[in-house]
């Protein structure tokens, strides 16, 4: 995991989710935007995806488990879909919420992996 990848994806994760709370919060049902902006977060996690194969494939590894960072990654890609499934289901604006929650677990599932890629786990 490249450091000014996990920045900008965290960046991506974030903005996506306060977007898509925000218009759930200002009483949107979904559309089309706050699904693309959920859409993001799950090209963000297929691309972090296919980067760490890459990199351990190259002999790179997580200086924590990992297995559990790719567990970390495989769980995370299935946040976004559930989100918009929900959505499909159940439009109202707590779909839209839904999916702004969604974009914002996935930053922090992105903050876990940089931890266990990285090994900067904090001292609590």
């Amino acid at each position: 995991m490249v450091e000014s990848g996990y920045q900008i994806f965290l960046g991506i994760c974030v903005l996506a989710g306060i977007y898509a709370l925000l218009l759930g919060l200002f009483k949107r049902e979904p559309s089309w935007v706050s699904v693309g902006a959920v859409s993001a977060v799950e090209l963000v996690l297929v691309i972090q995806l296919i980067w760490s194969i890459v990199l351990v494939s190259g002999g790179a590894q997580a200086k924590g488990d990992t297995v559990e960072y790719f567990g970390y990654i495989i769980t995370a890609l299935l946040v976004p879909p559930a989100s918009v499934f929900w959505a499909i289901i159940e439009r109202s604006r707590w779909a839209t919420v839904v999916m702004g929650i969604a974009g914002l677990t996935v930053a922090v599932m992105l903050v876990r992996m940089w931890q266990i890629w990285s090994g900067n786990v904090p001292n609590f």
